[in-house]
Order: structure tokens, then sequence, then C-alpha cells
């Protein structure tokens, strides 16, 4: 029997895609939560959802014409993009892709995209999802002419990363045009283990956060993928979730022996996921928040800031962190080319730090040690916390304790929803 080329990539595809399985797992570090048996972080093989759909033969996907949201981190173990992988494929007729923020093939930078146009690589029309939502967004996979909608994009962990938003738009979306909808899940790069902070209030819904979850949810793509559907959409998507095996819920990025592509240009590691849920609150600031430097939302600061932010920042005696008087000139965004006084977060105990407590701390003493500390007039930082009891209480002089407080009722309640989701222990 002859082979094709398109046949042979197939096979290549395949062959990266259906790489080690994970190992044993091993009782470890509990969960927040539950107080259930976690697992040592180590090397192991974390085989994603589009792997398995891939050794499965695409059979979700038989008979079906399918689109694709995804961006440069929808890849195989090898790196292979899994478009190029699909298109490869005879088994699977790829007729569309769906880019978000950033795009496709990820060229644009925060608050962009890139439009519509044909992919060199592949031929395939790629449709932007950017800023589209209900009607517009479900005329595009109309427009499209696919079946079914497939989802793969890693996400950052927290609510206001606003591919979790793509997700849920794109399933409302894919629900008003009769579109079946699959979810192909990747890690939460910064563990399951437990949702921290704020919870939405939905008089403050925008794209960086549409409905009632914690700032940092705790949850992988396809949980949230459920807890939307069961949760939030006024009609459901006809969805199906292709789960992974070999993750933990304690399992930090590093032991998943996955690669770490950037999510967006000011995601390059795991480790500014690790800090984002919490640090990210400075766009809300007059302070920059690193963007600019090789160390995006690690470095904090602005010009007039001294060694007394760092000063004040270690006495809070925040679990897992140290901060480190630090100056940098950012090459773009806030203070671009002057230098600017400031701090850089050294996570020294990642099970045991709280992003976004440390966010708040940070927020409360900068106001302490600075005199030019100002929120953005606007009041983004309201977006970004989901209303506006942070913002009013540090105004009123509140410590760290006293605003996380404020929270907990809220917080508790969507933990109790949200354990009802959950597809890995």
């Amino acid at each position: 029997m002859g082979l094709s080329r398109r046949s042979l990539l197939a096979a290549g595809g395949a062959l990266g895609a259906v790489a080690a399985t994970a190992h044993p797992a091993a009782a470890g570090t509990p969960d927040r939560e539950t107080g259930a048996p976690g697992r040592e972080t180590g090397r192991h093989r974390v085989r994603t959802g589009f792997e398995r759909l891939a050794a499965d033969g695409y059979a979700p996907l038989a008979g079906q014409r399918v689109g694709v949201v995804t961006n440069p981190t929808g890849v195989t173990p090898d790196a292979r993009h899994l478009v190029d992988v699909m298109h490869a494929d005879e088994r699977v007729d790829l007729t569309a892709v769906f880019g978000p923020e950033h795009g496709f093939r990820g060229t644009a930078q925060a608050g962009g995209s890139e439009g519509r146009y044909d992919d060199p690589a592949t031929g395939l029309p790629v449709y932007d999802t950017y800023l589209k939502s209900g009607q517009p967004l479900a005329d595009v996979f109309t427009a499209s002419g696919v079946d079914t909608v497939v989802f793969d994009v890693q996400d950052a962990g927290a609510r206001f990363y606003t591919y979790i938003w793509t997700l849920y738009d794109c399933m409302e979306a894919a629900a008003r045009a009769g579109k079946r909808f699959v979810v192909l899940d990747r890690p939460n790069p910064v563990t399951g283990r437990a949702a921290l902070g704020p919870v939405l209030d939905r008089a403050f819904a925008t794209f960086v956060g549409r409905e009632p979850i914690a700032q940092a949810h705790g949850m992988t793509v396809a949980e949230l993928a459920l807890l939307f559907n069961g949760e939030f959409l006024a009609a459901p998507v006809a969805l199906e979730t292709v789960r992974m095996t070999g993750w933990r819920r304690t399992d930090f990025f590093d032991s998943t022996g996955l690669p770490w592509v950037p999510p967006s240009p000011n995601m390059p590691t795991p480790e500014t996921a690790l800090v984002y849920s919490g640090t990210c609150l400075f766009e809300g600031t007059n302070l920059s928040e690193g963007r600019g430097t090789t160390r995006p939302f690690e470095l904090l600061g602005a010009e007039g800031i001294d060694r007394r932010w760092a000063e004040a920042a270690n006495a809070l005696g925040l679990p897992g962190v140290r901060f480190r008087e630090a100056y940098f000139a950012p090459t773009f965004s806030k203070f671009q080319g002057r230098t600017v006084g400031g701090v850089q977060l050294h996570v020294h105990d990642r099970e045991s730090f709280d992003p976004v407590r440390t966010g708040i701390g940070l927020l409360v003493t900068a106001r302490g040690s600075w005199s030019g500390f100002a929120w953005r007039p606007d009041h983004w930082i309201d977006k970004l916390t989901g209303s506006t009891r942070v913002r009013t209480l540090i105004d009123a002089g509140a410590d760290t304790d006293e605003v996380v407080g404020a929270w907990q009722a809220d917080l508790k309640a969507f933990r109790a929803v949200r354990k009802e989701y959950l597809l890995y222990r």
C-alpha cells in the first residue's frame, strides 16, 4: 500500500503526540482545600488532551469539519504545532483556525491580534476571535463552515488572563451557531491545589473577567469549560472534554515534562505565571508591572521609589517570597527608557507562596512607602480584582490581612461550586 506525504507527516505527528506516559503517583503535599494527599514535585510525563485525541485516531472528530481555537502553545511534546500535525493527517478534516488575543501564530502584542488571513504554512483560513463574542462570533463560526470547534490553549491560572474568556465566548457562540465544542486539556501551570483571591462581582464583568470566579481559579481549561457550561452559559453548548493523563493537582509546570511555550509575549516562563495572579494587579496602578523587561510581573517599580518599599514588603513576612530592592529601565510600556526603582520578587518556597496575598501586600506597602502611588484613573484595578472592595479598603488604610479577609466568604462559596467540576485529584 502506498503512503502519501500527508500520511507520513501524520505518522510523525502521532509519534510526537503519543509519547511516554506518566510515572505512578506518590503521596506528597496535601491539597490546601481538601487535605487530600498530593504528590511531591518531580519529573514525570503528562499527556495532554491533544496527545490523547491523536492516540485515539481523532475518533471524536470523525466525519466532522473541524476548526481549532489555538495559539503558539498548542504544541506536541516534540514542539510541533497541533494545527500542522492535524492538517497533515488524513484522519481529520481540519478546515479552519481561530486566533485569540496575540494571534494564532503569536505575532501580536498585548491588546492585539492578527486579523483574518490565510496561514502560509497550511493554507488554512485563520479567523480572528479577539474582542468578538455573542452573535458576531457565532457568525464567524457559521461562515467558517465547521461542524466542531476544538479549543487547545495553554492558560496561566488567573481570572484576568484573557484566554479563558475566549474559551467562554467561543462556547457561547458555538451554542448559538449549533456547533459541537471539544476542549483539549492542558495543565494549570501553577497547580490546581486551591482557588485564591476575590471573586468577581458581575457588575464589573469585562473581557478580563466575565463571570464570578476567583482571581486565581486553580482549575484547568477543561474544568473551567465544564464550570462555564454548568453554571454560567444561558444555553449550554454540546461539550466534550479530552482529559490529560498523569497530571495531579499539586503539579507545577516544570514537573510535567512538557515544553513551555510563552502563552503571550509577557508570560515568558512558568515562574512568570507563578506570580502573575497577584502582581498583574499593578496594571491598575501608575507603577510598572515589569512589561518591557526580561522579568515581567516579577519586577515592579516607578520613578521615585527606593529601598523603603522592599523593606516594608519584607517586613510583612509573606510566606514563600522575599523582595529585593531593584532598578530597571523598561524598553516599552510604562516608563519606557527611564530608570525606575522598585522590587524584584524572589519566590523561594512555591508550595507556601500565595500570589494573591502577595499582590495585595505589595499594593499596601507601595501606597504606604511611596507618596507618588496612584491608581489608574479609569479604576482598572476594579476590573482586575472584580469589585471596588480592594481599592477602597487600601485607600482607607486597611492592612493586608484586612483586605484578604474581606473576600473569604465569597471565596468559600466559589470553592464549593468549583469542587463539583474538578477532573483530577
